[in-house]
């Protein structure tokens, strides 16, 4: 009864944040998805329905130094490594998307990285 009652609350929480985010191309949301175990990022065009960018802890590029990082870590480099991948795209203004998922943690070391590595928002 009580797993029922925090779906409840996640989905009303993720409809709630989604309503007032939208993406374009020159301005793309950045979406989080977290898991118990790995966290996954994609900068998404709303308006071309389409994925501009996306990065997770199974990346090839962090897959090994991964396993060896704490989860906040982990979550930080692998917003750097969005970062990146965005601005090779000529990508810097975004909107940030924390779905259903509350902004501390993985979530905030993930944004705090983008941040670090140069996406603004």
């Amino acid at each position: 009864m009580a797993t029922k009652k925090i779906e409840k609350i996640r989905l009303k929480r993720k409809k709630r944040v989604r309503g007032k985010v939208l993406g374009t191309e020159r301005k793309p949301r950045l979406s989080v998805f977290r898991s118990a175990a790995h966290i996954y990022v994609q900068a998404i065009a709303d308006d071309a329905g389409r994925t501009l960018a996306e990065a997770s802890t199974l990346s090839k590029e962090l897959v090994k130094s991964a396993g060896s990082l704490k989860k906040i870590e982990a979550a930080r480099v692998v917003g750097m490594l969005l970062a990146k991948r965005l601005q090779k795209v000529g990508i810097q203004d975004v909107v940030f998307d924390r779905g259903r998922f509350l902004y501390h943690g993985r979530v905030k070391a993930l944004a705090d990285g983008a941040r670090e590595a140069g996406l603004i928002f």
